[in-house]
């Protein structure tokens, strides 16, 4: 990247669609948002896409938001609804507000580096809908996880393959790019607000038949991570659960699918 390009992206506002919308749920990151957005900038500045990014606050309480705003970046949204309904209503509100052609959805402590977004753009251009980054696909790079999460995300993996039929390894990374089309088709019919709204997601674009490649990545657990294994399994669980029920209640139906083109 040279600092023009940068400076280009700070201070003019695209016109038109950009080639990527990246999107980022926050909640509470006034600490790692501004290196976020740094590595992030670094990174596509210098690849000759034009690009936008929305931040889509969850509700905290820490000033995230305002931190964001106050950086001036003219390319950059801050989506700020006031209140905390989990990270898939705040993935789901930056995924509808994005313009980009393609729209790459990356958690904020950027455990899955940037970097790893060339090779989802990749498939993405070979056709595929979906392109998710792997922790589980051979390959995969996965440094500084404990063996108890290491074990709970094993266990989580196989039994949601067989409650769902979902045939992708890993469900949950934190790193996943769609086409603007099959973006818009999947949020607009996801129901889950919390943190299996990747499973409901992924387990929709198997089921209306979507094109899904799994990319191995290297993965590096991020320092402050607000995950507690326990508690989120039980409520991945539950959501499981949920997401079975929806489906026997005729929830997902292809008017879902209309009613998003």
């Amino acid at each position: 990247m040279t600092y023009p390009d940068y400076a280009h992206w700070r201070d003019t506002r695209l016109a038109g669609t950009p080639d990527v919308t990246v999107v980022i749920p926050a909640y509470n990151e006034c600490d790692r948002i501004v290196p976020t957005i740094g590595a992030i900038s670094a990174h596509l500045c210098a690849s000759g896409l034009s690009w936008e990014l929305v931040v889509s606050d969850d509700g905290s309480t820490d000033g995230t938001a305002d931190l964001v705003r106050s950086l001036r970046l003219a390319n950059v949204t801050v989506l700020e609804p006031g209140v905390n309904r989990g990270k898939g209503a705040a993935v789901r509100d930056g995924v509808m507000a994005a313009r980009g052609r393609f729209v790459l959805f990356s958690d904020a402590d950027m455990s899955t580096p940037i970097e790893e977004f060339d090779r989802l753009l990749t498939a993405v251009r070979r056709g595929v809908g979906v392109a998710i980054a792997s922790r589980a696909a051979e390959g995969a790079q996965e440094c500084g996880r404990g063996r108890l999460r290491s074990f709970i995300s094993a266990a989580l993996r196989g039994g949601v393959r067989a409650a769902t039929g979902v045939r992708v390894k890993d469900t949950q990374c934190g790193f996943k790019l769609f086409t603007r089309e099959s973006a818009r088709m999947l949020f607009a019919a996801s129901r889950v607000d919390g943190f299996s709204f990747d499973l409901e997601v992924l387990w929709l674009a198997q089921r209306w038949g979507l094109d899904i490649e799994e990319i191995p990545v290297q993965w590096i657990e991020a320092p402050g991570s607000k995950v507690n294994p326990g508690r989120e399994s039980l409520r991945f669980l539950r959501d499981v659960a949920a997401l079975r029920y929806r489906d026997l209640r005729g929830q997902y139906t292809s008017s879902a699918v209309a009613a998003a083109a």
